[in-house]
């Protein structure tokens, strides 16, 4: 008989593994998280400056598995989207120009019992939360350890740590993020390309309340982000093209202010950067198969996509849902958690909607970073069509907060 040091070996405690790691707990299977991190160091601000829309379905997710108390405080409601175009500096608003998209949770508070269209929340803090979750928990976690080779073996797979270390376990899941050693070991490749964009990201401190407001604006460089959080804060997400936003970062304050004030507008009036301003390349990396014997991906390991849309992360979450799910029955049932038969329902279950929102994603970076006068009438008479037609409104709203299609228990908010 082999003995196991766990139940699953999970490479990456990010946010999609240390979420699906509690999400096997709740429901009686033993992970264990291996990351290359101190664990510590995730906590750290200057770790990563980013935050993220979370889709309602997701954070019913969390507080399934009692993060709510460690979430809350720091989640900012986004009862409302804007989403204009234009060129002129500043958000625009409806009266500005006709072709935009309004979304109002109000519209579909009757069928999602009053919740938001989303919520922001920064990384640190979400990190945080899911550190405390997972320390609760009694979860092992070996960090810094990074994980070497995998070897899947007929009834179960070996991971060779950077520290000569093996462990045993029936199935490995890698959600170390796009670089993933458990996919190359696999032998998985993805598919990807650069786009010739930079995110410049920042947290600003706002004169005027933003009312749960989120603006998405877009301009020939890319997308300008202005995402509420708490404490009358924004999280601006500023794409521009390489060669700009490596001149953005290096400006001094007083120029980088300069250039950000003439972006931003003043409809909110004035406004202060607080913290640092961190930059990151945009890419897009789609594994070929979200699984092979004994190894299943998980989070940016399967599918790293644009943030143009916020929904980067929600498709990890989503995915931790629906793999926590399966692994559970199965093992409920009596059967082998890392069988090809148990892992392919988990990509089944998650290929469609995975390659459809990375498609989409993808070309709404072609569409909206484009100047060209015709596309700019074509998709802004679509934004229009869209606004104008409340059936497909309420959809994209549903869509958005991952409450569409066949949902994993805890989208639901259900235990599993």
């Amino acid at each position: 008989m082999t003995t196991f040091d766990a139940d699953v070996i999970i490479a990456g405690a990010g946010m999609a593994g240390a979420t699906l790691a509690l999400a096997l707990k709740s429901g009686g299977i033993e992970p264990l998280l291996v990351d290359p991190m101190p664990f510590d160091t995730q906590l750290e601000p200057n770790f990563d400056g980013r935050s993220c829309a979370i889709a309602f379905s997701c954070f019913r997710q969390w507080r399934t598995l009692g993060l709510a108390p460690l979430l809350e405080p720091h989640a900012q409601r986004m009862d409302q989207i804007l989403v204009t175009d234009g060129r002129s500096p500043g958000a625009a608003t409806p009266g500005q120009t006709p072709f935009f998209l309004h979304f109002d949770a109000a519209e579909i508070a009757d069928r999602v019992a009053g919740e938001p269209l989303g919520y922001m929340l920064e990384n640190r803090r979400t990190r945080a939360a899911l550190a405390e979750g997972v320390t609760r928990a009694g979860i092992t976690v070996l960090a810094p350890q990074r994980v070497a080779s995998v070897d899947a073996r007929p009834g179960w797979v070996e991971v060779t740590l950077a520290s000569g270390r093996v462990l045993k376990a029936p199935l490995v899941v890698g959600a170390e993020g796009r670089g993933s050693i458990v996919r190359k070991a696999a032998g998985i490749e993805a598919v990807g390309w650069d786009y010739p964009q930079t995110g410049v990201v920042c947290t600003v401190k706002l004169e005027r309340g933003h009312g749960g407001v989120a603006h998405e604006y877009f301009m020939p460089g890319g997308p300008f982000a202005i995402l509420p959080l708490t404490e009358d804060r924004a999280s601006l997400v500023w794409t521009e093209k390489r060669d700009r936003a490596e001149a953005l970062k290096a400006a001094s304050p007083e120029a980088f202010n300069a250039h950000l004030h003439r972006r931003f507008g003043d409809f909110l009036g004035a406004i202060t950067v607080v913290g640092p301003v961190f930059t990151y390349p945009l890419s897009i990396a789609i594994a070929e198969k979200l699984c092979a014997p004994r190894i299943a991906l998980l989070g940016d390991a399967a599918h790293g996509v644009h943030p143009i849309a916020g929904q980067g992360l929600n498709l990890g979450l989503k995915g931790a849902a629906a793999l926590a799910e399966v692994i559970v029955e199965a093992s409920r049932l009596g059967e082998d958690i890392g069988s090809e038969a148990v892992l392919e329902r988990y990509a089944g279950w998650r290929r469609f909607d995975t390659n459809t929102l990375a498609a989409g994603m993808d070309a709404f970076v072609w569409l909206f970073s484009n100047d060209n006068p015709l596309i700019r009438l074509v998709r802004g008479l679509g934004m229009t069509a869209v606004n104008r037609i409340g059936p497909a409104r309420r959809f994209f709203m549903h869509e958005a907060g991952g409450a569409v299609g066949d949902l994993p228990r805890l989208l639901k908010g259900e235990a599993l």
